[in-house]
């Protein structure tokens, strides 16, 4: 620990193929950093680096791991940094044992600790058996797909990460533990922090949230991003940490990006969910709590957040096989690029129907047509204009591979036997197998995790120096009350002029998933701008603006002290995952599509923005927008 008594913990990465010199640029940089987090883990990600370790043993981690960290190994054992990730995937034995060989070729030794225990895929058929209700999280649809899984995990935390770092090693690699559990832990084990300091703990899961996705904290995916200074070398984000629970978000000084309460706002609403009840193993996190401030150029402050104890239960992820799918596409030129492009959909969708009839295989289960260039991802929110050229995507989903390989063959053959101006964009597209995600439930003292230490010894490979049995979980008290968050913010008058306005004017915006959940926070540019969008803007108005996208209800969460409303759309991502045949699969886009939507709103709020809180001009013209 610092003499000051502040812990730096830096993030290098948010996913796997996240910015590959992010590492180095957090090693090499200005301030002293005592760990980095790095997470490469989702849903999805798993089950792909189960198929790999299916076809070799030695797979099943995240392989740029040791890429990215082989050129730096000196510096950080000089900096004595500790990396904690979770690149370790299906297999974090051996992404260790990858590490270590790349390690011992540079003449250097390394303490590695490993977390184990996540893997329950072995023991379904076992844990239904017993009564194990694995019920959708999200539909509460029944498991009926033990036979097709490729992967099941269970999401550990913090704490059997802590108990990793209890043993001092250089770098803690894991299974499946949570975005924020590798930044929480090393707070646990600095600071001593105990399994019912819901409100420490609960910061803890704040600072790794802010983080966990990388540079999406400084500037990059910004709403306002013609603020960002520059997108070069871009800073990722810091957080300074102390024993009390408040922390200060920043970067190192003279990298690219920025870091303000709007930078910080958005990554926090990004993918919250219900914002009282942000659920992890080790507490539950209020989100609505939080309190900003800044604190600095390029520094803000957190604090004021509360915590409850966690549930009995830990989240599980289970990854199965759910048939296939195919997608490609072609460009169509203009004049009337739009009606040559549905013309020639219409046509391929009917000559594919006759071709399974003719060969007498099933029709396909899902079918997408996407005009990419005029409304693939916003539909119906965007304004018509007479698109000068459009990517028409065709893409198809279905149980059986043989109705996607007449569905590949015929679509290059719509180039000269459709309308004029389609240019070639490659041969046959391929088929891919397609795999669903499925979120369930489990008790915790079901999946326990362990550690192990493992340290060179001149042997020429890894040993087992300290080993743990199976951790149990800490016991906790029953459900605990949660208080509707104050709001201070008292309705804002209609009085004098009034303009029609894209929300963009007042508001900025984050969107993402979960599973096929669209989350989109919604965020006021001042406390008044927040109070006019609480009561003119209900959830009602957003699936009505969003009915081509969203199949399933809409919640609205208000969250006051972020200026935000959250809103979840279920149904909307097709499926969400691999499943999905949208292009926009995650609802990355979905904000922007907000926010060029219009409400009626008095001039007067204009002026209670900032200035440094006011959108770019000409970020979005108002005309157009769907009202």
């Amino acid at each position: 620990m610092k003499e000051n008594g502040i812990i730096r913990i830096g993030n290098a990465g948010g996913y796997w193929g996240d910015d590959p010199h992010a590492l180095r640029r957090q090693v090499l940089g200005p301030l002293d950093l005592d760990y980095i987090s790095i997470d490469y883990l989702a849903e999805v990600t798993m089950s792909i680096l189960q198929k790999q370790k299916s076809r070799n043993p030695a797979d099943g981690y995240a392989r740029d791991f040791v890429t990215q960290i082989e050129p730096l190994l000196e510096q950080i054992l000089l900096r004595r940094i500790r990396i904690i990730t979770n690149a370790g995937g299906v297999n974090p034995e051996a992404c260790a044992a990858a590490l270590a060989a790349v390690a011992r070729a540079k003449g250097l030794k390394l303490r590695i600790a490993v977390v184990e225990g996540d893997d329950v895929a072995p023991r379904l058929a076992e844990l239904m058996a017993e009564g194990v209700d694995l019920r959708n999280l999200e539909t509460g649809a029944p498991f009926q797909h033990a036979n097709q899984a490729l992967a099941a995990n269970a999401y550990f935390g913090a704490m059997p990460v802590a108990e990793a770092l209890s043993f001092d090693p250089h770098i803690v690699i894991s299974g499946r533990v949570t975005d924020t559990g590798i930044t929480l832990a090393p707070l646990i084990h600095e600071f001593g922090w105990g399994p019912a300091d819901w409100n420490l703990l609960a910061a803890g899961i704040v600072a790794g949230h802010i983080i966990e996705c990388g540079a999406q904290a400084t500037g990059g995916n910004f709403t306002d991003w013609k603020k960002v200074p520059s997108f070069n070398d871009l800073g990722f984000p810091i957080v300074e940490c102390g024993r009390d629970g408040g922390f200060t978000v920043t970067k190192h000084p003279g990298s690219g990006g920025l870091v303000t309460c709007q930078t910080v706002r958005e990554q926090l609403l990004y993918e919250m969910g219900e914002p009282r009840t942000y659920l992890t193993p080790d507490v539950v996190a209020d989100f609505s709590s939080v309190r900003l401030e800044p604190d600095g150029p390029d520094r803000v402050r957190v604090s004021g957040i509360q915590g409850r104890p966690p549930t009995e239960l830990l989240k599980v992820s289970i990854a199965y096989a759910d048939g296939f799918k195919s997608g490609g596409a072609l460009i169509i030129s203009g004049p009337d690029a739009r009606a040559k492009a549905d013309l020639l959909a219409q046509v391929f969708w009917q000559r594919l129907e006759a071709e399974l009839d003719l060969a007498g295989i099933p029709r396909l289960e899902q079918t997408c047509t996407e005009c990419v260039g005029d409304d693939a991802t916003h539909r119906r929110l965007s304004p018509r204009h007479p698109a000068s050229e459009i990517l028409l995507r065709l893409s198809a989903r279905s149980a059986r591979r043989d109705g996607l390989e007449l569905f590949r063959k015929l679509l290059p053959s719509m180039i000269l036997s459709g309308p004029a101006g389609v240019a070639v964009t490659g041969g046959a597209p391929g088929i891919s197998e397609v795999v669903s995600y499925w979120p369930a439930l489990m008790p915790r003292d079901l999946a326990l995790p362990s550690v192990r230490l493992l340290e060179e010894r001149g042997t020429g490979r890894l040993e087992q120096v300290h080993a743990t049995g199976p951790l149990p979980w800490p016991a906790t008290p029953g459900p605990q009350p949660v208080a509707e968050p104050a709001d201070p913010w008292p309705p804002f008058p209609a009085e004098g002029p009034m303009a029609r306005l894209p929300l963009m004017r007042i508001a900025h915006a984050r969107s993402g998933d979960k599973g096929d959940t669209a989350n989109i926070g919604l965020i006021g540019r001042s406390g008044p701008c927040y109070a006019w969008l609480r009561d003119h803007l209900d959830a009602g108005q957003v699936k009505r603006w969003f009915s081509d996208h969203c199949l399933g209800p809409v919640t609205r969460h208000p969250v006051p002290q972020l200026w935000a409303l959250n809103f979840l759309l279920e149904e909307t991502l097709g499926g969400g995952g691999t499943m999905s045949l949208f292009i926009d699969a995650q609802g990355k886009t979905l904000a922007q599509a907000l926010l060029r939507c219009e409400l009626e709103l008095p001039e007067a709020l204009l002026a209670t923005i900032a200035a440094e809180d006011l959108p770019c001009p000409g970020e979005l013209a108002a005309q157009g927008s769907p009202a």
